[in-house]
C-alpha cells in the first residue's frame, strides 16, 4: 500500500487527548457532527476498550477500560475543515503523525488495534419523526414517534403513546421497525 492510496478517502485517523478527556472529546465531536450535518465527512468514533470481570462472587461486576488511555479513534474523510474542527475541540492535543500531517490507518490496522472496524453502524429504515412500533421488549407493541437516534445508531428514544399519553422510551434500535400504513 502506498500513499496515493489515502489520498481522498475515507480512513481512520487516531486523535490524542489529554489524560481522562477520551470520553469527553468523543461526545463533543459526536454533538458537533449531528448539529453541523457532518455525517458525509466524519463516519465513526470509537474508543477502544475491554470489558473485565472484577471482583469474585456477589461483589464481581463488570468494568470497561480502554485499552489505549488518551486515543480516540476517528473514521472520517481528512481535509482542512475537518482537520480543524477536531484539533479544535477542548481536550484534543492532536493528531498522531510526524509534525501536523495525521498518518492514516488502514481497517485492518484498526482490527488489529482491538477495534471492530467493520462494525459501523447501519442505516435505520426509519429517521427522527417517524411513526415506529416497538417489536420487542417490556414496551413490546406500543407505537410512537422517533424523537432521538443516538450517534451509534444503536439506541433510540420514542414518544410512546401509553394508556393517552405520550412517554419518552428508550430502546435498542433493532427492537423498532417503521410502522406500515
Amino acid at each position: 500500500m502506498d500513499a496515493n492510496d489515502y489520498i481522498d478517502g475515507i480512513h481512520w485517523y487516531v486523535v490524542h487527548t489529554y489524560s481522562g478527556y477520551e470520553n469527553k472529546v468523543k461526545t463533543n465531536l459526536e454533538k458537533i457532527v449531528e448539529n453541523r450535518s457532518l455525517q458525509e465527512l466524519i463516519y465513526d468514533i470509537r474508543i477502544p476498550t475491554i470489558t473485565e470481570t472484577q471482583g469474585e462472587g456477589e461483589n464481581a461486576k463488570e468494568v470497561e477500560t480502554k485499552i489505549y488511555p488518551s486515543y480516540v479513534l476517528i473514521k472520517m474523510i481528512m481535509n482542512d475543515f475537518t482537520w480543524h474542527i477536531i484539533r479544535n475541540i477542548t481536550g484534543v492535543t492532536g493528531f498522531v503523525g510526524p509534525g501536523s500531517n495525521p498518518t492514516p490507518l488502514t481497517d485492518a490496522e484498526v482490527a488489529a488495534l482491538g477495534v471492530d472496524a467493520a462494525a459501523a453502524p447501519a442505516p435505520l429504515s426509519y429517521d427522527v419523526g417517524d411513526s415506529v412500533t416497538i417489536r420487542s421488549g417490556p414496551f413490546s407493541g406500543f407505537i410512537g414517534k422517533v424523537e432521538e437516534i443516538s450517534a451509534d445508531k444503536k439506541s433510540v428514544r420514542i414518544l410512546a403513546s401509553m394508556f393517552g399519553r405520550e412517554t419518552p422510551v428508550e430502546v435498542e434500535a433493532d427492537n423498532v421497525a417503521l410502522l406500515e400504513v
